[in-house]
């Protein structure tokens, strides 16, 4: 496959479109093939109130889009780059598009001359750098209060069988509360599987992460929850980050100017003590006489900044390192948690937004292949039923969403390197790298080109051990997830399919190693105390995966087996491994247990302690351990 996914994808819709008869079908095609050419469209979506317009404005550092409570975002709003800044061009639902222009502050005007419920979307073009590679879209609430305004933000990320312009990323707000209900994740596990996106599309970003009165610092508590979150719903995005969109928004657009700097600089003047029980009520710090700052001027810094926002901008002002509007815009933007000049253990906004547009090319062809696949499966006739059921071949022929993700998924196991979240050594760091530098089966595995097919799958299988022990070992960590996500790649890679039969298989020099001594009897299967085993097997302690492991113990016909090791792994692999597997269980004892499922787990660790022992003290020369048959 091509560095450029969609090249190839542009060419299929091209060619498509050429035979077809039915115009609306052409019509189609040659949207997938534009969208495929255009930006990243990327989406901002969440339920009303939680803060996307305030987190849209942050994105394009200008004050755009309307921030107000209640929902404030009746329409699906589209902001795009275009040489003719401040140009609004409306679309009506009967296709007619009215033109009007920014308001002053560029400001989306309040009135656009079209009656809402007639709007299907607004297009807003902007002379911004940023919007070349993305264009960023804000939606209604998906909990919207008008049957018209829901529909509006469901089309946009479902998409239509008549319309195939929907949102190729997402960036799903949750308001930030004192903890996570099990509703609203439910919810939003639902609705990225039903639009077709997935962990390598979608960044949930946790908002308003400051409205705690009850704490200075929001940011312990903010990032626990976050990780939380992301344990929670790591199989449906790739990332959830804490922000707090306000400073983010105050600290891009530049709102704050020498009026504010100044009243700011009169509250570090007042008492500690004192300031702080201004800013219990902030409505009393607004109205009170005793506050040596203007009231229209600290209504400004509450609607900026809030109480947090505050307080940090006069901690910078007392210490010194904000000296004027400029430096103490970059402390509340660090503040703001939009973006970091550290590493940060739950990611940032800036930092998804850039892993969309590293990736921009991809996620682009990874949404053109699902609107091929759904514009294929279309109600039609004669020849251009033959035409989209040659076009459904070609999709599933070339493979191209597996290429596209397992790229996406071995560069998000990177970013996790780098971050520090995924910790290797120095082999498998290496082994990484070579997955990340290239699309050739062998290349990727270290072998040499020409490898056979046989090679590359045990190669794979090979390296498939360690990445599950690396996976295992971080369970419910990122780290953990991206091992997982870099061990789906492998274990693809060691079921690719063989060539056909018949073919010649690829010339190669004859390899100056020697050849391997022929395979020694297995390590037959340890026994195991098996009604401790079934016990904690049943108990609702565990996960599904543990469940998984757990039935392998009790099935396996061999010591590799038993603990789900691939064929011919070598010996210190599988006894690393199992090793793994006993610390991972016996990480249950810290739980306060009965007596009998405590008795359990100590059992199914002990199994796990023997099998490596078993495994590590194996007679002499017996370096595979395959399945006893």
């Amino acid at each position: 496959m091509r560095a450029n996914p969609s090249a190839d994808l542009r060419e299929l819709c091209a060619a498509t479109a050429a035979r077809l008869a039915d115009p609306g079908l052409r019509r189609r095609l040659d949207g997938v093939r534009a969208r495929l050419g255009a930006p990243l469209q990327v989406a901002v979506a969440g339920a009303v109130s939680s803060g996307k317009s305030t987190l849209v404005n942050a994105l394009l550092g200008l004050p755009v889009a309307t921030v107000a409570p209640g929902e404030c975002t009746p329409f699906v709003t589209q902001y795009e780059y275009g040489l003719d800044d401040g140009r609004v061009e409306i679309e009506r639902a009967d296709g007619r598009i009215a033109v009007t222009r920014l308001a002053p502050g560029r400001r989306l005007p309040a009135d656009l001359g079209v009656p809402v419920d007639e709007v299907m979307r607004v297009r807003v073009h902007l002379r911004s750098e940023a919007l070349r590679a993305v264009t960023v879209i804000d939606s209604p609430g998906m909990n919207t209060i008008t049957a018209h305004n829901e529909r509006a933000a469901r089309r946009l990320l479902f998409g239509t069988d008549e319309d195939d312009d929907q949102a190729q990323a997402l960036i799903y707000v949750l308001r930030y509360v004192q903890r996570f209900d099990d509703e609203i994740l439910t919810e939003f596990r639902r609705l990225t599987e039903a639009c077709g996106m997935s962990r390598v599309n979608t960044l949930a970003v946790l908002s308003q992460v400051d409205r705690r009165g009850d704490e200075d610092d929001p940011w312990p508590t903010a990032r626990r929850l976050a990780a939380r979150a992301y344990a929670d719903l790591r199989a449906s995005v790739f990332d959830v980050v804490p922000v707090i969109g306000l400073l983010a928004e105050t600290a891009r657009i530049g709102a704050l100017g020498h009026r504010e700097l100044a009243a700011l600089s009169a509250l570090a003047e007042l008492d500690d003590a004192d300031l702080d029980y201004l800013l219990l009520d902030l409505d009393d710090f607004v109205d009170s006489p005793e506050v040596p700052v203007p009231t229209p001027v600290r209504r400004e810094l509450v609607r900026r900044l809030h109480r947090y926002g505050i307080r940090t901008a006069v901690t910078a002002l007392r210490n010194g390192t904000a000296g004027g509007v400029e430096a103490l815009n970059r402390i509340l933007l660090q503040r703001s948690g939009f973006e970091s000049a550290e590493p940060s253990p739950t990611g940032t906004v800036a930092a998804g937004l850039a892993h969309f547009t590293r990736r921009a090319e991809q996620l682009k062809a990874l949404a053109a292949i699902a609107q091929l696949r759904r514009l294929s499966r279309a109600l039609t006739f004669g020849s251009d039923r033959t035409i989209l059921g040659t076009l459904a071949t070609a999709l599933e022929e070339s493979q191209q969403a597996p290429a596209v993700l397992h790229s996406l998924l071995i560069h998000g196991a990177l970013e996790a390197a780098g971050r520090g979240q995924l910790v290797l050594n120095d082999e498998m760091r290496a082994e990484l790298a070579r997955l990340a530098g290239s699309d050739d089966p062998a290349e990727r595995l270290g072998l040499p080109v020409g490898a056979t097919a046989a090679e590359v799958a045990e190669a794979a299988r090979a390296a498939s051990v360690r990445w599950r022990a690396l996976a295992m070992l971080g369970e419910g960590r990122v780290g953990g997830q991206r091992a997982r996500d870099v061990l789906r790649v492998l274990e693809d890679l060691a079921t690719a399919p063989e060539p056909a039969q018949g073919s010649a298989p690829p010339t190669r020099s004859a390899p100056a190693e020697t050849p391997p001594a022929p395979p020694l009897p297995p390590v037959p299967p340890v026994p195991i105390d098996e009604e401790h085993v079934r016990r904690l097997r049943d108990s609702a302690l565990l996960t599904a995966e543990d469940r998984r492991t757990l039935d392998r113990l009790l099935t396996g016909t061999g010591a590799a087996a038993q603990v789900g090791a691939a064929l011919d792994a070598p010996a210190q692999d599988v006894a690393a491994f199992a090793a793994v597997l006993s610390a991972r269980f016996r990480a249950l004892m810290h739980r306060p247990l009965p007596l009998r499922d405590r008795r359990a787990v100590e059992a199914v660790c002990d199994a796990f302690a023997r099998i490596s022992q078993a495994i590590l003290h194996a007679p002499q020369g017996d370096t595979t351990h395959g399945n006893h048959r």
